[in-house]
């Protein structure tokens, strides 16, 4: 991809395009995984209709002007890319009437790069998907895609979201929230706690995702070495119980481009490989040994099939979400099924089950990036 062209002197792009911003990276442990769905994304959307700007934050919250090469965000020797924190420095201008970028390169006089008509935030974890850069294209009077502040928010912390969810009547496993203020001063009443969730359990950082920071504990000796390991992503975390033996299946939700309502996919299934030696859908497995396999669409009964996607429905109403969303849930040995977690911005990846979900559907993936932007053009900004 070329670099951007000088806008006209009124910011507008010179061919009349739509101004993109593809903000990826961040300050969150997912920093490598947004620098993966940001080069897939960038490689997709159309350069005859949008003017893409990239947009890297770097991994000490600094927002660069990055390269438009997809090439350069892959994994390259098992490393994960990130963003290049050489890269000259923009900053969005704070006054909704302009809706400027302006670099600021090293040395030089500060110049706009043009009015942003959209902003894709493709940034997971915390300081983008939960809900703090919604709030800051808010006050910037910038369209976005996705989920806006409080679903974003809310979408994040597994404990609200499981709050959420119970005021909704959706089935899900039991598990036990540790904050700081009481589970570093009260070990044993800790213990007592997990113990009725029965073995094993996984422990989770509350704000993470991409599976970073979570530990299966098959014995309660292990559960305070879990717990330090989460809490090097959150202060909050969430232990849950296991759901042994289950299916772990997952459903796109997608809003209309007018705004008249969500579709949801049909399920898709993540098949371990066992010969890839991972007992559960870590973090290596989903983005580095590639040990899990989407099935689309997942074989299930018609009656699940459409009791999924009700929930998944339900669950996204549930937050206030917008925009697109993930929802994830476990099969049980005896056919029931709870949910998991909903994704307020699923991975984008070529191993990503989102964009597999919507390509079964007849949606590819160009098409699904145009569809997100055009959603996100014709959604208001504020109350709504």
């Amino acid at each position: 991809m070329t670099s951007p062209q000088q806008p006209r002197a009124d910011g507008t792009d010179p061919v009349g395009r739509i101004r993109v911003a593809v903000v990826f990276g961040g300050r969150s442990s997912e920093h490598g995984v947004s620098c993966l769905t940001a080069g897939e994304v960038i490689k997709a959307i159309d350069p005859e209709r949008y003017d893409v700007l990239p947009v890297g934050i770097t991994r000490d919250g600094r927002w660069v002007l990055e390269s438009g090469d997809p090439a350069r965000f892959a994994i390259t020797d098992r490393t994960l890319p990130s963003v290049d924190a050489a890269g000259a420095q923009v900053v969005l201008a704070n006054d909704p009437n302009r809706r400027d970028l302006v670099v600021h390169p090293s040395g030089e006089v500060p110049r706009t790069l043009g009015r942003v008509d959209v902003v894709m935030p493709l940034l997971h974890g915390p300081w983008g998907e939960d809900g703090t850069i919604q709030g800051l294209l808010e006050l910037a009077g910038v369209r976005y895609v996705g989920a806006g502040v409080l679903a974003s928010a809310v979408g994040m912390d597994k404990h609200h979201m499981k709050v959420a969810f119970a005021a909704a009547g959706l089935p899900m496993l039991p598990y036990v929230v540790l904050r700081r203020r009481w589970s570093d001063t009260d070990p044993d009443g800790v213990r007592r706690a997990v113990q009725p969730l029965g073995l094993p359990v996984f422990v989770k950082p509350a704000r993470a995702g991409s599976s970073v920071g979570i530990s299966r504990v098959d014995d309660l000796t292990e559960l305070a070495a879990a717990i330090g390991l989460a809490r090097e992503s959150d202060p909050k975390v969430l232990v849950e119980a296991a759901a042994v033996g289950a299916r772990e299946i997952e459903l796109g939700v997608l809003d209309s481009v007018d705004g008249s309502g969500a579709e949801v996919s049909q399920p898709g299934e993540i098949v371990l490989d066992p010969a890839a030696g991972h007992s559960w859908y870590d973090f290596d497995a989903k983005y580095v040994d590639g040990g899990g396999t989407a099935t689309v669409p997942a074989n299930l009964p018609s009656d699940l099939v459409a009791v999924l996607r009700a929930q998944a429905l339900t669950a996204f109403d549930a937050i206030d979400g917008e925009g697109l969303a993930r929802v994830d849930f476990f099969v049980l040995p005896d056919g029931s099924a709870v949910i998991n977690e909903i994704n307020t911005m699923p991975g984008f990846t070529p191993t990503s089950m989102y964009p597999a979900l919507w390509a079964a559907q007849g949606v590819d993936y160009p098409t699904l990036v145009d569809r997100l932007l055009r959603s996100a053009l014709n959604r208001p900004l504020g109350l709504r």
